[in-house]
């Protein structure tokens, strides 16, 4: 059976304007407008969605905020040249270590 995307947007249309929503949609052949949501959401699913089974959406909420603390904090990025966040920012506010170790 297919997804009824036509039933699912009515659904979502009709709840946003209950609650005042205001849906803005990325322009078609623009997928790069939705990049840094595209990411979280393949990297949660991946490491969240597809890993666990939740008994009830509180579960799924909590284990996400667990998982969300580590990724922002305890992860190391190679866009801040494999550091973790917090470690970045002090090397950021302290110029004689910043400069040994980017050189």
């Amino acid at each position: 059976m297919e997804h009824c995307p036509e039933l699912v947007s009515l659904t979502l249309v009709q709840w946003a304007e209950e609650y005042s929503v205001i849906l803005e949609f990325i322009r078609p052949g623009k997928p790069t407008q939705n990049a840094f949501i595209g990411r979280f959401n393949r990297t949660h699913r991946t490491e969240i969605l597809d890993f666990y089974l939740f008994r009830t959406l509180n579960e799924a909420r909590e284990i996400t905020e667990r998982w969300l603390a580590e990724y922002n904090d305890e992860c190391p990025y190679e866009s801040l040249n494999n550091l973790i966040p917090e470690e970045y920012r002090l090397m950021a506010e302290t110029p004689e270590i910043s400069k040994s170790a980017w050189n």
